[in-house]
């Protein structure tokens, strides 16, 4: 009869982890989600009986596995309810679990579940002696009856998990500043660790009030200093718009420009493309109105050339001929001389008779 001790059942845990790992690394992702499964279910009964340190090193990387495999086969919205059905509390989650399902969640854009699922988790720790404490009820199959679990956590992992609800999730993501400030003030936190939230959370308050203020504009009738402020808001952005704005309540002005000029046109239909900024990994490329223009006119130019090839040609030959024949007679001009063909036979003169 063999008998197995607590070593062997922890190297076969260990050797299964690892089968799992491979499947995940030759992405055969359904086979490493199931052999995750089945493990994870056998560690939850393991920790019921006796919790140590190996145990929870095998739940974490187990739990890592299936978020894993369950992303790449498209199930990033279910990775939650597969941490709740794994775990006999969202608190007993690791906190690397719990932080890498709820980002995976939310940068896939479903982040439907995730502010309720890490304040489920923040609830409840109380902090005593330098750590967080919170008390869980797990069932007891075997007597019938559900018996109180103490959990305990370090401060700064508490603080990583505070700081992806607080600052990723409501401020960045929900861009609910108002509300991330007033869970900071009401959480059990310590006290610095507090202040420097506060602080991240008001400088995103104060941007997101900025840009709201330069965004909108409210104008009425009795509000001048509203209408000032979008013509100076006008101006400062250069468009032509803003150049006119300032005439906007004249008559006289605003019947003059009833029919704008060719120059402003082509102005205005160009405005559009002051600057183009492209973005190629780390590298970043600003396309000016100039380029672009040049750009315009060395596309068109070859427009032309191309649709009016056969005319050009023809018109190229055609001086190219002319040029040549021209060449061609000056170049006789300059080197002919006239020559008589009678010369041979007529008369000497009488002189020149004499003589001889």
């Amino acid at each position: 009869m063999e008998i197995r001790t607590e070593s062997d059942s922890d190297a076969a845990m260990w050797k299964e982890i690892e089968v799992s790992e491979s499947y995940l690394v030759c992405s055969m992702y359904e086979e490493a989600a199931s052999l995750a499964s089945s493990i994870l279910e056998r560690l939850r009964d393991a920790e019921a009986d006796a919790e140590t340190d190996d145990t929870q090193d095998m739940l974490e990387l187990t739990a890592m596995v299936l978020l894993q495999a369950f992303n790449q086969l498209g199930r990033t919205p279910e990775i939650l309810n597969q941490l709740r059905l794994h775990f006999i509390s969202v608190k007993a989650i690791p906190v690397r679990v719990l932080l890498t399902g709820a980002c995976l969640q939310i940068a896939q854009g479903s982040a439907f579940g995730v502010q309720e699922f890490l304040e489920e988790f923040l609830n409840g720790w109380n902090l005593e002696d330098e750590q967080y404490c919170a008390a869980i009820t797990e069932a007891n199959v075997e007597s019938g009856r559900r018996d109180e679990r103490q959990l305990v956590l370090r401060i700064d992992k508490y603080l990583e998990v505070v700081e992806v609800y607080a600052v990723t999730l409501l401020g960045g993501v929900l861009k609910d500043v108002d509300l991330a400030i007033s869970w900071v003030n009401n959480a059990s936190l310590p006290e610095e660790n507090r202040q420097g939230l506060l602080r991240r959370l008001h400088s995103m308050h104060s941007l997101k009030s900025t840009v709201l203020s330069q965004t909108s504009f409210p104008l009425s009738p009795t509000n001048s200093n509203g209408a000032y402020s979008l013509k100076e808001e006008n101006v400062c952005e250069g468009s032509p718009k803003a150049l006119k704005s300032k005439h906007a309540d004249n008559k006289w002005y605003r019947s003059k420009e009833a029919v704008p000029t060719l120059s402003e046109r082509i102005e205005t239909c160009f405005w559009c493309f002051r600057a183009i900024n492209l973005k190629i990994g780390n590298a970043k490329f600003v396309i000016t109105s100039g380029k672009i223009m040049l750009g315009c006119l060395i596309v068109f130019l070859y427009y032309v050339l191309r649709k009016k090839q056969a005319t050009l040609k023809r018109i190229v030959t055609r001086q190219v001929i002319a040029v040549k024949r021209a060449l061609v007679d000056l170049w006789q001009l300059g080197f002919s001389y006239q020559v008589n063909p009678l010369a041979a036979v007529q008369p000497l003169p009488a002189a020149t008779r004499q003589g001889q």
